[in-house]
């Protein structure tokens, strides 16, 4: 763009300083008298031996540096030529010195300066007074045209910055959604992780917890269990580690279909069964801590999800009731339905929250997230997951809280009718 400027500039960097002078006057002699006197000094004159004939001139040829004009002219005299000459605008810029054999009369002088002139000279002339005052207004002329030329190339360079403002600021509009949209991609990627890795602690973390709890018991001293006892743990083990395997292999092929874009396949599935499928890991939770976990659901509502997240949300939700209920508490879960969506419950008599913790619970990750009752962690992702799997099934979740009384979660998700 620099380039281009100076090339624009150089283009008209070309400044005409010939210097045009309109010699008029009916007399030749005066004509050559006074090219004569002023030839040497290089100039480009014009004759013209009457007012008409210097307006012909001057029809053709506009860019004049100076007009020598005698005012004692046959049919029009030198007042009414000049009058003329500035009636048209393109000719008013040209500087008229008269030439008059008349004494500098005030009255004389007066009409000839309202009639545009800008000087006078006396006949017979002085040759050296006639080229000093020539050559002022030459002069004159000259520094006329390199500042019009300087405006030029000022206007030029004006115009080529605006439009290499409007290249920049294009660019950087361009450069700033190019970025805007890489890091919308990044959060994107970057959530579709968080989800992934909140799925993993919610779905397989606290079955884990629970596995490890029936083998370390078995482990600790077997020989002072009884058979019955072991198998009962065995049993645990075997159903939890089973399940915690298809679990895993669930949540590898969800993480698939979110790469593939895929993730969301809404299905015809039986509430209550999906509900108790979702609870069964973490039943070993709820005995530890003593937490009557109940499925009162009833048989007859059946709804339109993806299989996997309806499990991700109700662990979600019934792992957090379970880790803010203290010991010997409970968690139910209950639904309701209308024409159009079932509502999920999942109601716990725990510590519950206060105000300030409820409103942010679906906005940001919680890195000052309450322990629960037994010092568990949490970090406030699983909740945002649920409001993500929620919200592409077309349903909305909210929560009533009280401090001390205990907390409901309620969500919603499409019911199918007539099933």
């Amino acid at each position: 763009m620099a380039d281009q400027i100076n090339n624009n500039i150089k283009r008209k960097s070309t400044v005409d300083l010939t210097i045009r002078i309109l010699l008029v006057d009916d007399n030749d002699n005066n004509l050559l008298s006074m090219e004569v006197a002023l030839e040497r000094e290089g100039y480009v004159f014009f004759r013209a031996t009457s007012g008409r004939e210097a307006l012909r001139i001057l029809l053709k040829e506009e860019d004049f540096s100076l007009i020598l004009l005698d005012v004692k002219m046959p049919t029009m005299d030198g007042y009414e030529t000049a009058e003329l000459i500035y009636q048209r605008d393109k000719l008013k810029h040209i500087p008229i010195i008269f030439i008059t054999a008349h004494d500098y009369e005030e009255a004389a002088m007066f009409k000839g300066y309202k009639a545009g002139a800008v000087d006078f000279i006396r006949k017979p002339f002085n040759p050296e007074i006639l080229r000093s005052k020539v050559a002022v207004f030459a002069e004159l002329h000259k520094k006329n045209r390199l500042l019009r030329k300087q405006e030029e190339k000022l206007q030029i360079i004006n115009k080529d910055l605006m439009e290499l403002n409007r290249d920049l600021e294009e660019r950087v509009l361009e450069r700033t959604l190019a970025l805007q949209s890489l890091n919308s991609e990044l959060k994107a990627l970057n959530l579709s992780k968080d989800k992934f890795l909140s799925v993993v602690s919610h779905d397989l973390r606290n079955p884990l917890t629970a596995l490890l709890a029936s083998s370390g018991k078995l482990n600790e001293d077997p020989e002072k269990l009884s058979p019955n006892q072991i198998k009962q743990l065995s049993h645990i083990i075997h159903r939890t580690s089973n399940k915690l395997l298809d679990q895993l292999n669930e949540i590898i092929d969800w993480a698939k279909k979110q790469s593939q874009k895929a993730s969301f396949n809404p299905e015809k599935v039986h509430l209550i069964d999906g509900v108790e499928e979702s609870l069964e890991l973490l039943k070993v939770n709820a005995i530890q801590k003593e937490i009557k976990l109940q499925n009162k659901i009833q048989k007859n509502i059946y709804v339109n999800v993806d299989s996997l997240m309806l499990r991700s949300i109700i662990q979600n939700l019934v792992t957090n009731a379970i880790k803010y209920t203290p010991q010997g508490g409970e968690v139910i879960i209950d639904a309701g339905f209308d024409e159009h969506m079932a509502t999920i419950f999942v109601k716990d008599s725990g510590i519950g929250m206060s105000n300030e913790i409820r409103e942010t619970l679906f906005k940001q990750v919680n890195n000052n997230s309450v322990f629960g009752t037994n010092n568990e962690p949490g970090s406030g992702l699983g909740l945002l997951l649920v409001n993500d799997f929620v919200v592409q099934h077309g349903g909305k979740v909210d929560v009533e809280s009280n401090v001390g009384l205990g907390t409901t979660f309620r969500f919603t998700i499409p019911v199918i009718h007539g099933a």
